[in-house]
């Protein structure tokens, strides 16, 4: 981590957080003498970031917070969570689905903010196990939204999880007997050991259908998303094609993905890096 005067206050927060998860820990004073900011200014960002949920603050510096792998966040407390991240990720991965093509949608939060760049790409039919995303079709296509799309929205059926996905064997049948151009996947925690996982096993094994439909498999996760490791992996980084984040992800995890996905989007950035 350099020192930078210019860094924008989300950017720094990031490198905040990728210090705190790497090292297990930092002291205020070691963050102010690498980002070159002063000491109220990290105390600050220490503040926003405890208050995401992704550190603990403690006397002079900060800790990772230990999640259980077990813990599944409903939608609302994710929902406000890294919202312009969200925004720039949704705009990039909308330009990647073809007009006429089938696609999946995985539940989510990104995977919803991303729907809503999907209303104008006309005759997509729609797969998804999201209630919330299907929401999102069905209210402009009652004349809520103005969407110029006429998409055809299939809903997989399945038991509610706290993140508004629907799973389990009703969904996986569903899911199994289609075939996808494009799943656009929404993820709980990505690494390089556990691949793509999640807290909730049923949740699990309806991803892991919704990967195997599928031709090619965009992942739509932001930088935080990177070191988290739920309790069931579905997918290993091998099976992405695309990996769109955003402009949080440091750059030496960026150079260790493009060994595994085959292609790395970053989000409001002119250039993509590829594997």
């Amino acid at each position: 981590m350099s020192e930078n005067q210019n860094l924008l206050a989300e950017q720094r927060r990031a490198l905040i957080l990728d210090e705190v998860r790497r090292r297990g820990g930092v002291r205020v004073n070691e963050l102010t003498r690498k980002l070159g900011v002063s000491d109220m200014t990290v105390r600050r960002d220490l503040d926003a970031l405890a208050r995401q949920g992704v550190l603990e603050k403690v006397h002079g510096g900060a800790v990772p917070v230990v999640e259980a792998s077990t813990h599944e966040p409903g939608f609302e407390a994710k929902s406000g969570l890294e919202l312009s991240a969200k925004e720039d990720i949704a705009r990039a991965a909308a330009q990647l689905v073809a007009p006429g093509s089938a696609i999946a949608l995985s539940g989510g939060t990104t995977t919803y903010a991303l729907a809503q760049h999907l209303l104008d790409v006309p005759d997509l039919t729609v797969v998804t196990n999201s209630v919330r995303v299907a929401d999102v079709f069905h209210s402009a296509q009652r004349g809520d939204g103005k969407a110029q799309g006429s998409a055809t929205v299939v809903l997989t059926g399945g038991v509610r999880t706290p993140s508004d996905s629907l799973v389990g064997p009703v969904a996986d049948q569903a899911i199994g007997t289609l075939h996808f151009d494009l799943l656009l996947l929404g993820v709980h925690g990505i690494s390089l050991e556990a691949g793509l996982s999640t807290p909730n096993l049923a949740e699990a094994e309806t991803n892991r259908r919704l990967v195997q439909s599928a031709r090619r498999v965009v992942v739509v996760a932001d930088h935080t998303k990177w070191g988290t490791v739920g309790l069931s992996s579905f997918a290993q980084l091998e099976q992405v094609d695309t990996w769109v984040t955003d402009a949080g992800l440091p750059g030496e995890v960026r150079e260790e993905i493009t060994e595994r996905v085959r292609h790395l989007v970053v989000a409001g950035e002119e250039t993509a890096a590829e594997g």
